[in-house]
């Protein structure tokens, strides 16, 4: 069974898809577990997607969702060294302006300050060139890392709370 019949149910007609994945989307924004929700969510953004491999079947609204909770993922796996050195680096700067939309300005100033360690703070796209960079400024950038990974898992911002407040108010972009 596909994981889109899976979170919302019925065939794999469109007609119906639609249907069932507001209400079901409705239901997870009503549920009590933010989190199952929020992971829910992501699950289905990240199949849509190909896991960031085709942005473009993504609405603006569900790349930020998706942008939030790479970061999240990889932070808390691995820190930042981990979310740098993976493919969630690729959207690094787009990250920083899509914590600042749901209201994580401080999430957003640690992963600015992350940001930094690379030269003109300017973090390449390309996950190759990157890891090239990283290789270069691992021996300073990891000191600032792990303080600003303590910082990061201190959540100033409730970050679950943000995104899901986000996915209720744009629900039809979902």
């Amino acid at each position: 069974m596909s994981l889109f019949k899976k979170l919302f149910g019925g065939s794999d007609k469109s007609d119906q898809n639609s249907e069932n994945q507001k209400f079901d989307l409705e239901k997870l924004l009503t549920s009590d577990d933010i989190n199952g929700s929020i992971i829910q969510l992501d699950n289905f953004i990240g199949e849509l997607c190909s896991y960031g491999e085709e942005m473009e079947s993504l609405t603006d609204a569900q790349k930020l969702f998706y942008y939030n909770q790479c970061l999240e993922r990889e932070v808390n796996n691995g820190g930042f060294s981990q979310y740098f050195f993976n493919a969630s680096g690729d959207f690094a700067h787009q990250t920083v302006q899509s914590l600042k939309t749901i209201g994580a300005n401080k999430t957003a100033d640690i992963l600015k300050k992350a940001i930094d360690q690379f030269p003109n703070s300017n973090v390449p796209e390309d996950r190759t060139e990157r890891q090239d960079v990283i290789s270069q400024i691992q021996e300073t950038a990891e000191v600032v890392w792990e303080e600003l990974d303590q910082k990061f898992f201190s959540y100033e911002d409730d970050l679950n709370a943000l995104n899901i407040e986000f996915v209720r108010k744009n629900k039809d972009k979902f």
